[in-house]
């Protein structure tokens, strides 16, 4: 792993708002010289009771978008981020490694990632595949 590191970016320090902000405006400039694939969070959806604030996980390649979540009842206190919907994301954008890339950003790296599923199977495919992959962590 540590030839497929010198490949990692990861954003931290600021507010993940600004950060899928930044990774859209890279995507919009880069994308017209390079193959990029992955997902953004995109939070534009009304979060009325739910006990997390995820939005959802947008492809860059085509656009399609993943939630995140499961609605749970009123007074739920656990997050409603499940792994089941996040690995519905993380299968397209296998596909999308699979298809070729020049640089694989995803959003991002959390618990589910640490717990070793959510995207993690796309973060092992690019450093597999010697595919940049821009991140960011809280």
């Amino acid at each position: 792993m540590d030839r497929a590191s010198g490949r990692i970016a990861v954003v931290q320090g600021a507010p993940s708002t600004a950060v899928q902000a930044l990774f859209r405006d890279l995507v919009g400039r880069w994308r017209p010289a390079f193959r990029i694939a992955g997902v953004i969070e995109a939070r534009d959806g009304p979060t009325d009771g739910r006990t997390c604030r995820a939005g959802d996980l947008e492809s860059i390649t085509d656009g399609v978008r993943y939630p995140m979540f499961e609605r749970l009842p009123p007074g739920a206190t656990v997050c409603d981020v499940t792994d089941e919907k996040v690995t519905r994301a993380c299968a397209a954008v296998l596909d999308d490694v699979a298809a070729g890339c020049d640089l694989l950003i995803l959003s991002k790296f959390g618990k589910l990632e640490a717990e070793g599923g959510g995207l993690m199977a796309a973060f092992r495919a690019a450093a597999a595949a010697n595919i940049p992959l821009l991140t960011c962590a809280s």
